[in-house]
């Protein structure tokens, strides 16, 4: 019986470590890293508003100007610590395919507490992509669904949905790297 309750215990702390929810204080149910349902409706090339996308240093950036390149769209806040854990993969892959087409945004949705922790984050960890805060209809595009954060995107040339993943665990990295390069490899 304690052997049972102690792996009852652990599977509960590693879905708690896979992925954070992404509204602190809700009681909502923490979810692992899985796969979109396959009838989820990804979003349209881009989305069918041209101007949706994020603010970063008080200025306004557009998805659709990210046309013709891979982009990797990381939903994140600075408190959750599977977010925290995709860091270095993500500067890791920055650092390897940003001059071969690789776009990263980070996109914080830990709230408006959470932004003024931007600053600090993005130098604890060196992060050399932009950082902004998306769009309410961005958000909602990519994230109406679950709301389990990291979210990460990744977007082929076109702006289709190639992958999607919730959480994050090292097991994830060599997919993550896959799917970017064979996007990467692709021509319009």
């Amino acid at each position: 019986m304690r052997t049972r309750l102690v792996l009852i215990f652990a599977g509960v702390c590693a879905l708690f470590l896979l992925s954070c929810n992404s509204r602190p204080g809700k009681n909502d149910p923490v979810v692992v890293s899985q796969p979109p349902p396959t009838n989820l409706p990804m979003p349209p090339l881009k989305s069918a508003n041209s101007n949706i996308g994020w603010v970063a240093n008080n200025k306004h950036f557009k998805l659709a100007d990210s046309r013709n390149k891979v982009v990797i769209l990381d939903f994140y806040a600075t408190w959750c610590v599977p977010c925290r854990d995709s860091i270095p993969h993500l500067v890791d892959l920055h650092r390897r395919y940003n001059n071969k087409g690789l776009e990263i945004v980070g996109l914080n949705v830990g709230g408006e507490d959470d932004y003024e922790q931007v600053p600090a984050f993005a130098s604890e960890f060196q992060i050399p992509y932009q950082l902004g805060i998306p769009d309410v209809e961005l958000e909602s595009l990519y994230m109406s669904d679950e709301n389990a954060i990291p979210q990460t995107f990744v977007l082929d040339r076109n702006g289709v949905v190639v992958k999607r993943f919730i959480g994050y665990d090292d097991s994830m990295a060599d997919e993550l790297d896959s799917i970017v390069k064979s996007a990467l490899d692709k021509t319009n």
